[in-house]
This record gives structure tokens, C-alpha cells and sequence, in this order.
């Protein structure tokens, strides 16, 4: 690989100090003089008319300034899936009908929160409940309650995948195999709640501070939802405190605190309370997982069937994304001669289910790669060795999904068999399990009917040399801006330090789509590294003409020294030239402009990363007690950027992963959640966290900055199947319903020692 400045140093977040001091101002933290403090009232029920809302009581209240209800908002009906108006399916603020519990129906303002939470109790609320649906398998089925008129027994959005004569293929297999999987659901548990301030003036311009990953989308939402110009909204979100895909949709906390706001002309606050956050925010997609797969005996794949039906919940939200990419992953990252998907997302009287990290791929590669390992073990093959046997490579298409420019699988199963034979014999009640995964660096699909390049960058340097760096990327706790910043000084020829990142504002930055789908470091990357390479060439061109004439193609910048690239020792100081240049333009800064949109008909991403993990685990037989020892994960994200970074995103994905596939779950009874709070929502602490290391295996990605491609995503793919095959191999079992609980471990013990007895 070639050697760089910047690139592939381990570098700190440039943001780290101020986070770490306190310094770093989070939406929570925002108060402004005369704010008001908001409250909602969500609906008690998951499926009712809403007949009355009576609000006198409410409204006399000392302290208490405004309350809205749905009829006081335009009726609009909104959804990220802007291009498709079927999809856009949802209020926020309900006017006849609610769907869900936790659904909003009115939203108060008071001059303090106490007393906002008192008028909640004063609001009255006329409901005639209505039965409800809250399964999919059974909200599909003739006769049950149906949710939105334009949805036939209840489904939502359909996706269909084929490729190959997949029926015929099955015909040529040795081996076939079923099985039916269950994927529960997640919770984000961000530090940082929903929550929004809102300030609208009389002159008509309203700003937004919110934690958002996508200071562009709310822009266009609320500007939409309030009958508004796109100018005249202004979103903010400096610091995120975690969104994992929970934070670039319209939420009630932004569109709520601003209808108050543009109502009473004065700012008005809302965060959400952590049982709120459980209860009516977006969650991880359930899903029901069909899988039939046709082998040779020797392990080759010939077919594979898949269908899936998902929890949708109430509205369509980035459902229809989750359930497109959940059929194209459960093929990846193999080569698979024909494969048919169908998928089936329907409508439930339970949270809305959307956008969470992976989107779709956890579920899939957990009930792939549990089923590949079940095969590899009838057939009496090595796990290792009948994945590498139909491993994707360079150059390899999807047909009519995906080009696969880069890819370094193989080197990644090599790396990780090596380590499985460095553990030597396990200990009793102990196994490996491993699971490969890819993931892709961003989404070529405009569903949200975007008429800028999906992501655009400014650089501006000054005459001190200082580079100021406009962006509209989200940083949202990822490092996004620290890889940033280290793309615009390697291709600049300049420091980290010398580089000062600007984004969060819409009224400032350009446009980014968001933080989400993995596609910041290629698609905003790739959007600074050109602004950054325009910049530095008109420094080259200025230092040209003191230098040499006509030798501008022989020149570059390192370690701010502009030099000859056969000489380096002939050249000059990288802050003599932009104070030349400067002057040269009338005192204008210099500036470079970039910007990025993905074009590749047909196809679902740019690039694609690739990885194989492996998990040690122990089972306890007695307890039914899951514990992670070990974990390896061998990584091609393509030219690393920052090592620091991915490995901040392994353990990040590894406890997130972890959590899904054994101790996280969100148990409901007629739509209610059970377990709204942090003592009873199991997140993995810290004392069960593994011993966990990263390999990475280099290749260079052509489509991406410097070689990169994503790092963040994919690693929260593997993890839950990879423990689903460790527990295999630790106990003989095979648990197909996530969480792996130890319930279902010792459930599952009994039914096995039955049979040995038989």
C-alpha cells in the first residue's frame, strides 16, 4: 500500500477534548432566554379513534402558554421515502386515528417542565379502541384489523430479488436445507434522547437545535410538515449524542417544539424522557426468516430461497430500505448461482420499526450464517473452508445488484483460521463460532428525492494557512469529522491540526445527506478530498510561477513544504505560498469545491466492505449462562483511514452486536413495552464485554477516497450469528429465535438430552 502522511495514523477525535471537558454543547444543553419548556401526551392505546380532546382544564393552568393538538397542523402526512407519496404515511401529531402506544395526540407548552407534565394529566382524551393487530404473520391474515385503509391485509411495502433458475438449480443439489428463523427487535439506547429547541421568529424564519444525523433531511421535513420554505428553517446539531440510525428521521420532540414555537413566537424545548425513548421512538426491524439453501456435497452453492415477513409496527419510516437490504444481504458476501427473495413488510399496532445499525444485514447474516454452519456440519465440512469455497472476489457482479470492485474475503478467512488455530484445544462447554459479512459504503438509491449531489464540501484557506472545512456530514460520536479532517491534510499536503472542520448548520454547510448507511467516509470523503485537491492546485499553480515555469505537474505539497516531486529539497513553505496566492487574487481566500453522487445503474452501492469474525464463547450447562471470552474480526474496509477509528468501531459494534444476539430484547403485551427502562433493557455492561482485536486486511477500494470504504455498519453484522455458531459448537445446540437467552439455552439442553435418550 502507499505510504501516507495522514492517512493510517492512529489520531485522537478531534473533538475529543471539548467532549471529554464538557465544553462540547449538545442540544440538551441549549437554553435560550424566554424558553419554554414542552410536553407530550401520547396515546394510552394501540389502535383508537381519537373521538374529543378536551383541553380547558389544561389550558387554565397557571404557566401553561399553548397546546396543540393534530387538528391545529396542516394535515400533511410525511415519510423519509419522499419520492414514493404512498409511503409517507404519518402525522406525528394524530388527528382521527391512533396506531400505536406511545403515539403522540397532543403537545403542551409551559414555562417550566413540571408544569407542562401537570397539564398532560389535565388534557382529556375521548378514545373509542379498536381491535388490533400486533404480529405480523397474524396481521396478514384475512380477516384481521386492518391499519391503514391503502394496505390490503396489512402489507406495507413488498421487495422481490431474483437471479438464476433457482428452481432448476435446487433440482442439480445434493443437499437441501430449511429452517425458519426469528429476529427480535432493538432498542438505540442513545446517551443523548430525542430532543429539539425550536425558535421561530415574527420575521418568519425558524431554527431548529436538535440531535439529528441529518440536519438536511429535518430541514426538508419540517419545512414540508409546516408549510414552510426550505430557506427559512434552519437546523443545527453541533454534537449528537448517538443515533445509530434512530436520529435522521422527523421526530415528535423537532416537529412538535416547533408548531409551539411558530404558535407563541417564543423557543420552546422538548427532550425526551428515557421511557418515552423506549416506548415511541423507532426500534431495530423484527423479522421472519424463511431459508432454503441447495449445496453440493462438497459445499458448493448452487440456490437459495429466502422470504421474510417484518414487524413494520404503525408507520412505513425507512422500513421499506430495511426490507429491501435484509433480502439483498442474506446473500452476501458468497456466490450464490440463483437466488429468489421475497419480502414482506406489514403493518402492526406496535412502534413504528425503521433504520438501526445495519439495516436489515444483522438479521440476515445471523440466519444465513447459522444455516451455513448447520450445512457445513450435516456435510462434514469445515466452516472455514465452505465459506472460502464460495467467497466473493474482485470483479465479481450481483447480478443487477452489486459490482464488487474490491474485496479481500479470502484474506480475511485466512486471518481468522489462523487464529482459531492458535487457541489450540478449548476447554469443555467452549466454541468458536465465526460468521462472514459485507456491508456497503453508502446507497446509490435517491428515495428521499434529493435535487443536490448527495455530498458536497468547501475548503477555504486563509492567509495564516489555517484550512477551514465545510461539510454537511454528521458526526454523531462515529469520528466522522477526524476522518474528515485527515482526508482534506493528506490530499493538501498540510496537518491535522491545521484543518478546522465546520458542520451542523444548514445556514453555513453544504449538503450531506446524513450520517447513515455507512457512506460519510466514501461519499463525504470523496466530496472533501476533491475540494481539498482544487484548493491545492491553486496553490501549485502560484507556486509554479516562483519556482520553474510550466512545471505544475511536477509539483506537491507534504508536511506543509511545496516542492519539486523529483527534488524534494527544492521548494518552498506551504504558508509563503498561500500568502503569495492570496495576494495574487486581490486578497481573496482561496476555496475549492467538492462534491459526490453515486452513478452506477441499477446498483445498490458504490463499494463494499467485507469481514469475518470469530467468537469464543462458554455455556454454562447448569445455568444455561452465555459468556463471551474472545472475539477476532479480520477487516477489509480498504485503505484504513484511521486506525483508531475502526478499532473505536469494532468494540462499539461487538457490544451492540452482542447485545442483540443474547441479552437485549423489548418484550411486549397488546403492544405495550415491557421493559421501557435501563435496568430492565439489558444492554451488554462493560465487565461482559470480550477480549477483542482487529486484523486488517488492506485492499484498495477505487470508488473511495484514498482507497476507503465503510467501517462502521458492517461490523455489527456478524457478531449475533457468529455467537449463534460458538454456542453450537460449545453445547450441540442450535437456537434459531434471538435473543439467545439462557432460558432457550436450557430449553434447548432438555430437548437435546431427550433425544439422546431415545
Amino acid at each position: 500500500m502507499k505510504k501516507y502522511a495522514v492517512i493510517n495514523t492512529p489520531i485522537h477525535n478531534i473533538d475529543g477534548i471539548a467532549k471529554v471537558t464538557g465544553r462540547a454543547q449538545y442540544t440538551f444543553d441549549i437554553s435560550l432566554p424566554g424558553m419554554l419548556h414542552g410536553k407530550i401526551l401520547r396515546s394510552p392505546y394501540p389502535h383508537a379513534k381519537v373521538l374529543k380532546i378536551k383541553t380547558r382544564k389544561a389550558k387554565a393552568l397557571k404557566g401553561v402558554k399553548a397546546i396543540l393538538t393534530g387538528k391545529d397542523t396542516l394535515g400533511v402526512k410525511q415519510g423519509i421515502w419522499r419520492r414514493y407519496k404512498e409511503l409517507c404515511d404519518e402525522e406525528i401529531l394524530a388527528r382521527s386515528k391512533v396506531r400505536y402506544i406511545g403515539e403522540p395526540v397532543a403537545a403542551v407548552a409551559a414555562v417550566d417542565e413540571d408544569t407542562a407534565e401537570e397539564a398532560l394529566d389535565l388534557i382529556e382524551v375521548e378514545y373509542e379502541s379498536l381491535p388490533a393487530a400486533f404480529e405480523p404473520l397474524e396481521a396478514i391474515k384475512e380477516g384481521a384489523p386492518q391499519l391503514h385503509e391503502h394496505a390490503d391485509r396489512n402489507i406495507n411495502v413488498t421487495r422481490h430479488i431474483e437471479w438464476g433458475d433457482v428452481d432448476e438449480m435446487f433440482k442439480k443439489a445434493d443437499y437441501v436445507r430449511e429452517d425458519w428463523f426469528r429476529c427480535s427487535s432493538q432498542a438505540h439506547v442513545c446517551m443523548e434522547t430525542h430532543c429539539a429547541v425550536a425558535s421561530y421568529s415574527p420575521e418568519g424564519k425558524l431554527t431548529v437545535w436538535t440531535s439529528t444525523q441529518s440536519h438536511y433531511y429535518i430541514q426538508v421535513l419540517l419545512s414540508w410538515m409546516l408549510g414552510l420554505r426550505e430557506s427559512d428553517v434552519r437546523v443545527i446539531s453541533r454534537y449528537t449524542g448517538g443515533g445509530f440510525g434512530s436520529k435522521f428521521e422527523l421526530d415528535s420532540a423537532q416537529f412538535c417544539s416547533s408548531l409551539l414555537s411558530m404558535k407563541l413566537c417564543q423557543p420552546v424545548k422538548i427532550v425526551l424522557t428515557r421511557e418515552e425513548e423506549f416506548m415511541a421512538t423507532k426500534r431495530r426491524t423484527p423479522m421472519f426468516y424463511y431459508l432454503r439453501a441447495g449445496v453440493k456435497k462438497d459445499g458448493q452453492f448452487l440456490a437459495k430461497e429466502a422470504r421474510v415477513f417484518t414487524e413494520g409496527g404503525a408507520y412505513t419510516a425507512m422500513g421499506a430500505t430495511a426490507l429491501y437490504l435484509t433480502g439483498f444481504f442474506q446473500a452476501f458476501p458468497y456466490v450464490w448461482p440463483s437466488y429468489r427473495y421475497d419480502g414482506y413488510r406489514v403493518y402492526t399496532n406496535t412502534a413504528p420499526t425503521s433504520a438501526m445499525r445495519g439495516f436489515g444485514a444483522p438479521q440476515a447474516t445471523f440466519s444465513a450464517e447459522t444455516q451455513i454452519d448447520l450445512i457445513a456440519d450435516e456435510l462434514g465440512i469445515d466452516p472455514i473452508e465452505i465459506r472460502r469455497k464460495n467467497a466473493m472476489y474482485p470483479g465479481y457482479e450481483v447480478p443487477g445488484q452489486a459490482f464488487i470492485q474490491s474485496c479481500g474475503l479470502s484474506q480475511c478467512l485466512d486471518k481468522v483460521e489462523e487464529w482459531i488455530q492458535s487457541r489450540g484445544k478449548l476447554p469443555p462447554n467452549r466454541g468458536i463460532g465465526i460468521a462472514a459479512y459485507g456491508f456497503m459504503s453508502g446507497g446509490i438509491f435517491n428515495w428521499f428525492d434529493t435535487p443536490y449531489a448527495f455530498s458536497s464540501a468547501i475548503v477555504r484557506i486563509n492567509i495564516d494557512g489555517k484550512v477551514d472545512l465545510y461539510v454537511g456530514s454528521q458526526d454523531m460520536g462515529q469520528g466522522s469529522n477526524t476522518t474528515l479532517a485527515m482526508i482534506c491534510a493528506e490530499e493538501l499536503g498540510v496537518r491535522v491540526e491545521d484543518i478546522r472542520i465546520h458542520m451542523g448548520d444548514t445556514e453555513n454547510c453544504p449538503v450531506d445527506l446524513g450520517a447513515w448507511g455507512s457512506r460519510e467516509t466514501l461519499m463525504q470523503g470523496n466530496a472533501v478530498k476533491m475540494a481539498a485537491a482544487e484548493a491545492k492546485r491553486q496553490i501549485i499553480e502560484f507556486a509554479a510561477a516562483k519556482l520553474s515555469p510550466n512545471i505544475v505537474y511536477d509539483l506537491d505539497i507534504k508536511d506543509r513544504w511545496v516542492h519539486l516531486i523529483a527534488r524534494r529539497e527544492r521548494g518552498i513553505s506551504y504558508y509563503d505560498v498561500v500568502k503569495e496566492a492570496i495576494r495574487g487574487k486581490d486578497g481573496q481566500p482561496i476555496i475549492g469545491r467538492g462534491h459526490y453522487t453515486p452513478h452506477r445503474k441499477g446498483m445498490i452501492s458504490p463499494a463494499y466492505s467485507f469481514g469475518v469474525q470469530a467468537v469464543e464463547t462458554e455455556v454454562d450447562p447448569d445455568t444455561g449462562k452465555i459468556t463471551l471470552k474472545n472475539c477476532v474480526t479480520a477487516h477489509d474496509c480498504g485503505q484504513v483511514i484511521n486506525p483508531l477509528g475502526v478499532q473505536g468501531q469494532l468494540e462499539g459494534a461487538i457490544a451492540m452486536a452482542a447485545g442483540y444476539g443474547f441479552t437485549e430484547d423489548l418484550p411486549m403485551d397488546e403492544g405495550k413495552i415491557l421493559n421501557p427502562n435501563l435496568v430492565d433493557y439489558k444492554v451488554l455492561r462493560a465487565t461482559e464485554m470480550p477480549e477483542t482485536e482487529v486484523v486488517e486486511v488492506e485492499t484498495y477500494e477505487p470508488e473511495g477516497p484514498f482507497g476507503a470504504k465503510e467501517a462502521g455498519e458492517g461490523l455489527t453484522n456478524p457478531t449475533a450469528g457468529a455467537l449463534s455458531n460458538a454456542i453450537y459448537h460449545a453445547a450441540g445446540i442450535s437456537i434459531k429465535n434471538l435473543p439467545i437467552t439462557p432460558e432457550k439455552v436450557l430449553e434447548a439442553l432438555r430437548e437435546k438430552n431427550k433425544k439422546k435418550k431415545k
